[in-house]
């Protein structure tokens, strides 16, 4: 009976653990609707496992173990449920030796959407290029490796995108 007790806290904390994680991503990215409605069910779930484990009798020390070990799975499963589910835009910006334009033209090729600024004298005292470019968060693997393969040593920064109007996106 113990066991059966801490196997449905387990389980059910790493489903209301994994909705908050999924919830708090969505928030984040500007969302409304959805994190409205993942918030009743986290909840509800969160109470009767709760309730659960504090009306459980016997050896409290294993139904804490499980509720503790439910929330870290849920916390890890909740992560890497919301790169999957919840899709994104991030911003990269790009610093590399001027005149790149061979890049350029294979990431255009490829789809990409780039803008090109250029740099006066960098600290080195050298002009280079700054690509900026918004790109899908699912494709950021995919322009990273083209830019890698052309300048292992290009300066990248990477940023979350939370609102995103016209232009081109891959």
């Amino acid at each position: 009976m113990l066991l059966l007790t801490c196997l449905k806290i387990f389980a059910a904390r790493i489903i209301d653990v994994s909705l908050g994680t999924i919830r708090t991503v969505f928030f984040v990215k500007g969302k409304t609707i959805e994190p409205f409605i993942i918030a009743f069910f986290e909840v509800l779930i969160w109470y009767a496992v709760a309730r659960e484990a504090l009306n459980a009798s016997g050896n409290t020390i294993l139904i804490g173990i499980s509720y503790a070990l439910g929330y870290a799975t849920g916390t890890f499963i909740g992560s890497k449920l919301s790169k999957i589910l919840v899709k994104g835009v991030v911003g990269v910006q790009v610093v590399i030796k001027e005149n790149a334009d061979e890049l350029i033209k294979e990431l255009r090729d490829n789809g990409f959407g780039i803008s090109v600024i250029e740099l006066k004298k960098d600290y080195e005292g050298q002009n280079k290029d700054m690509l900026y470019i918004q790109v899908n968060n699912d494709k950021l693997k995919e322009l990273t490796k083209i830019i890698k393969n052309y300048d292992e040593n290009a300066f990248m920064v990477v940023n979350e995108t939370k609102f995103v109007q016209n232009g081109l996106i891959k």
